[in-house]
C-alpha cells in the first residue's frame, strides 16, 4: 500500500513464468552417480512469475504480463491457474501458437545452494506484448526481465510514456548501449550479470565502469555479501541479513519485487533495499522456492527484531 493510504500499490511484473521442479539433497551428485532426495516441490519459477508472487504476498496488487505457451499447454495452463491463486492478473499473459512453456529442474544442497536446468519453450522469445499501453494502464511501476526483450521494449515505451519508474533485473550480461537497460530508471544486477556486463569482477569497479554510461539508480546483489549502489559517483554497500539459509531459489526475484513494491511506497531507495532484504532473507529460510515467500506482516516484524 502508498504511505499513509489503504489503496495497494499495483505492479507489473513482465516476463518469464516457469514450472519449477524442485529437490532437496544433501548435495549435488557428481556425474553418473545417484542421491536420495528428501523433499520435493512442483512450484512457480521465473524472474517475473517469481516476483509477482512475491508482491502479491507482501500485500501489493500484482499484474503480469509474459509470454506462455499456447492454450492446449498443460504447462502453461498450470502457470497461469497457480499465478490466480496467488492473486496474481495474468489477463496480459500472451500465449503463443504452437509453444510450450517453460519448465525448469532444481536442485537445492544443504547450504540450500542450487543448480538448475531449464528447457525455454520455442517461440517465447520473439513474442511481443498483446496490447504494451494496456498492459502498463492503471500501474504504479513495471519490474522487467531482459532475458525477453522483444517483450520488454513495448513495455519500456509505455511505461516511459506514463513516467512511471522501471525497475530492471538485470540477470544476463548486457551492453553498456542495451535500449531496455537504459530504457530502465532502475537497474538491480545479480552479481554475474554485473561483472559480464562491466567487464569487472571487483563490485566497485563494475558499478563505476557501468555507471559511466549507465544514468539512472544502479545496484548489484551479491547473496550473502549482501547489496552495493552507486550513490552520487560513490559505491555504497548494505550487508545482507543473516540467516540459515535452506533454499534460496527466487531469493533475488524476491528483492526486485519487494524493492519495486517500497519504492513506489517511499521513493526511497535504501529503504526499498532493506525491505528487499529482509523479504528475500524469509524466503531463504523456507523450501518451497516462491512458496515460501513472506506476507507483509512477517517482513514488518523481521525488520522490527533487528531494527
Amino acid at each position: 500500500m502508498t504511505e499513509n493510504t489503504k489503496t495497494p500499490v499495483n505492479i507489473l511484473c513482465a516476463g518469464g513464468a516457469t514450472q519449477d521442479n524442485v529437490m532437496k539433497v544433501e548435495a549435488f551428485p557428481a556425474a553418473g552417480s545417484k542421491v536420495q532426495g528428501s523433499e520435493f516441490v512442483v512450484t512457480i519459477g521465473g524472474q517475473a512469475g517469481n516476483a509477482s508472487v512475491a508482491i502479491a504476498r507482501l500485500g501489493g496488487s500484482a499484474r503480469y504480463a509474459g509470454a506462455l505457451g499456447n492454450h492446449d499447454d498443460a504447462i502453461a495452463n498450470w502457470i497461469v491457474e497457480k499465478l490466480k491463486a496467488e492473486h496474481v492478473d495474468c489477463s496480459h499473459a500472451v500465449r503463443v501458437k504452437g509453444a510450450m512453456s517453460s519448465v525448469s529442474l532444481i536442485l537445492l544442497d544443504a547450504s540450500g545452494e542450487k543448480t538448475i536446468a531449464t528447457r525455454r519453450g520455442e517461440g517465447l522469445t520473439s513474442a511481443v506484448p498483446a496490447d504494451a499501453e494496456k498492459a502498463v494502464d492503471g500501474v504504479d511501476a513495471v519490474l522487467l526481465d531482459n532475458r525477453y526483450p522483444n517483450f520488454m521494449m513495448p513495455i519500456v515505451a509505455a511505461a516511459t510514456k506514463r513516467g512511471i519508474p522501471r525497475v530492471l533485473d538485470l540477470d544476463r550480461p548486457a551492453t553498456a548501449d542495451d535500449p531496455l537497460l537504459n530504457g530502465s530508471t532502475h537497474v538491480i544486477s545479480s552479481a554475474e550479470a554485473m561483472r559480464g556486463t562491466a567487464g569487472e569482477q571487483d563490485f566497485g569497479a563494475a558499478l563505476k565502469r557501468l555507471g559511466a554510461t549507465y544514468k539512472g539508480f544502479l545496484a548489484v546483489t551479491a547473496g550473502p555479501e549482501g547489496v552495493y549502489w552507486l550513490d552520487d559517483g560513490s559505491v555504497r554497500h548494505m550487508d545482507a541479513f543473516k540467516v540459515k539459509a535452506v533454499d534460496t531459489l527466487g531469493a533475488g526475484d524476491t528483492f526486485h519485487g519487494a524493492f519495486t513494491l517500497r519504492l513506489v511506497e517511499t521513493g526511497d531507495v535504501v529503504e526499498s533495499m532493506r525491505f528487499g532484504a529482509a523479504a528475500a532473507a524469509i524466503k531463504c529460510t523456507r523450501f518451497g522456492g516462491l512458496m515460501g515467500a513472506a506476507t507483509r506482516s512477517e517482513v514488518n516484524a523481521f525488520l522490527k527484531e533487528r531494527a
